[in-house]
């Protein structure tokens, strides 16, 4: 295909394409002929001749109205038949791969100048490496199945699985063993809680938070089980499937009687006169990926109490998808179990030990969710600044409005702190057991993601004042803000909702009181 020429222009020869049958316009230094498109307009050719653009350099009009990505839409670069004189373009959009350089949108660790304790050369690699692929494979799916509802792509799947991101996303551990991160670029025994870190932040700047569900989010919370508490037979056979993203898992606890109450659950598993399974009856509700997943982490009422096991689709076993705020990419489900049969060998854990399998669990959990709450309050702050910067309202920028300032102010401090509890409990979790975490962090990291949870829904609300009525819609300038405020209430609620965490947080404190202490 050839390249088309540009043909390049002075300014006064624009002006005089400024009627209705011969218009031409300047956008950042390049020449646009609209003369065709402008009918086709959805504010039609008055946009063009009411605002006096037409002939004229519009780029402050366009980037009022249009995200940078308008222009890079191949209907639209068909439009441009030049340049301007001298002139070169200067505006961007988001650059595939690269930092940005908007104040605040990275975390300082990554913003030039600043230093960190924590990240070494290794986590840099592994996050420039991990930015491109996602930039260039994730993003451009994550946008596309958010507008169709399907599942994500199983290409997209495939390829990440090539890098061992599903691998890395469950964290450290014997599962990574003789694996190959990233091509090479972190060794799987030097890999640690920021490494993980990297990747779950790095995949949630796509700005698509029910296709960041469907990503495999469900093999996260669901496969540390297996991976902690199954039998050899079962790890070697479950594990690889999940991790190379052949076969897909879920967790499956939550129920229509019983949400944060994991006790309070109905589904029940009796053994068979032969002692050889279980088999498994009841409902399970709000279940992430369970729409097409081939393994369910299940946790069940038995005998002996509260047991959790592997349950493989199979007979007696539905799913049906439940509609919800968020894209129907994420699989949502509800999950209905009728006599299913399940091997005695799939019990994970010992039988009545599932509360131990279920909190050694809930840390990890809670941290994924804290660190991606983080990092989505940043990318809500990069798009509000930008927003500021280039909006006139009463005849001035946006950002010269003092009551604008104050919610960004907010906003800003809130993505700073939560980054920077994420990192400290990181830290934390790097240099203790596993058995340590489980005993000194649960608090801290549920008082931690109610944090992260209330800062991201109130700076969620502060972004769509900021942006009025493109705050609220799905597509233009404000449509990652629309989406976040839509989405937000999910990070609320999974992993236990707000109240019942800032308790847990609250209670594991007074247990460590000293009893000698007084005021």
């Amino acid at each position: 295909m050839a390249t088309k020429q540009l043909k390049t222009f002075t300014r006064e020869e624009v002006a005089k394409h400024s009627s209705v049958d011969d218009m031409w316009i300047i956008i950042d230094a390049k020449v646009y002929d609209v003369t065709r498109f402008k009918s086709l307009h959805p504010g039609g050719t008055a946009v063009f001749l009411d605002d006096e653009i037409a002939g004229q350099d519009a780029t402050e009009a366009f980037y009022g109205l249009h995200r940078h990505e308008v222009l890079e839409r191949p209907q639209y670069q068909r439009l441009q038949i030049g340049v301007v004189s001298g002139e070169q373009p200067r505006l961007h959009g988001r650059v595939p791969g690269a930092l940005s350089l908007v104040p605040y949108a990275e975390p300082t660790w990554l913003t030039k100048g600043f230093h960190s304790p924590y990240f070494s050369e290794s986590h840099r690699k592994l996050q420039a490496a991990v930015r491109k692929f996602v930039d260039e494979v994730v993003f451009p799916d994550a946008q596309a199945r958010e507008e169709d509802g399907k599942r994500p792509s199983l290409d997209v799947v495939a390829k990440m699985a090539e890098k061992n991101l599903h691998a890395m996303r469950m964290g450290p551990g014997k599962h990574l063993r003789g694996l190959t991160l990233m091509d090479g670029i972190v060794a799987p025994e030097e890999f640690d809680y920021f490494h993980e870190l990297v990747c779950q932040q790095e995949i949630t700047r796509m700005g698509a938070r029910g296709y960041g569900d469907g990503l495999n989010a469900g093999a996260v919370i669901g496969l540390p089980p297996v991976l902690n508490f199954g039998s050899a037979e079962l790890k070697a056979r479950v594990v690889p499937e999940v991790l190379q993203g052949r076969k897909f898992i879920c967790l499956a606890i939550s129920e229509a009687f019983a949400g944060s109450d994991v006790m309070g659950l109905q589904t029940t598993a009796v053994k068979t006169e032969d002692g050889k399974h279980w088999i498994v009856n009841g409902t399970k509700k709000w279940i992430t990926n369970g729409t097409f997943c081939d393994y369910f982490t299940v946790g069940c009422k038995t005998e002996d109490g509260f047991t959790v096991m592997l349950v493989e689709r199979s007979e007696g076993l539905e799913t049906k998808p439940i509609k919800t705020s968020y894209s129907p990419s994420a699989g949502t489900a509800f999950v209905t179990f009728d006599n299913v049969k399940v091997p005695v060998e799939n019990t994970l854990g010992e039988e009545g030990g599932g509360i131990f399998v279920m909190l050694s669990n809930f840390n990890h959990e809670r941290w994924v969710m804290c660190a991606n709450s983080a990092r989505g309050q940043r990318l809500v702050v990069e798009e509000c600044l930008l927003w500021v910067a280039q909006r006139k309202a009463f005849g001035k920028p946006l950002a010269s409005q003092a009551v604008i300032r104050a919610k960004l102010a907010a906003m800003v401090a809130r993505c700073e702190a939560a980054q920077a509890w994420v990192e400290n409990v990181t830290y934390q979790m790097c240099n203790m057991s596993y058995k340590e975490q489980a005993g000194k962090l649960a608090g801290q990291i549920a008082l931690l993601k109610r944090f992260c949870t209330q800062s991201a829904q109130e700076s969620a609300r502060d972004a769509v004042q900021i942006f009025g009525g493109r705050g609220i819609t799905q597509t233009g300038m404000g449509r990652f803000v629309e989406h976040y405020h839509r989405t937000i209430t999910f990070d609320a609620l999974l992993g236990g909702a707000e109240d019942v965490l800032g308790d847990l947080g609250v209670r594991q404190a007074l247990r460590q009181m000293p009893s000698d202490a007084r005021l």
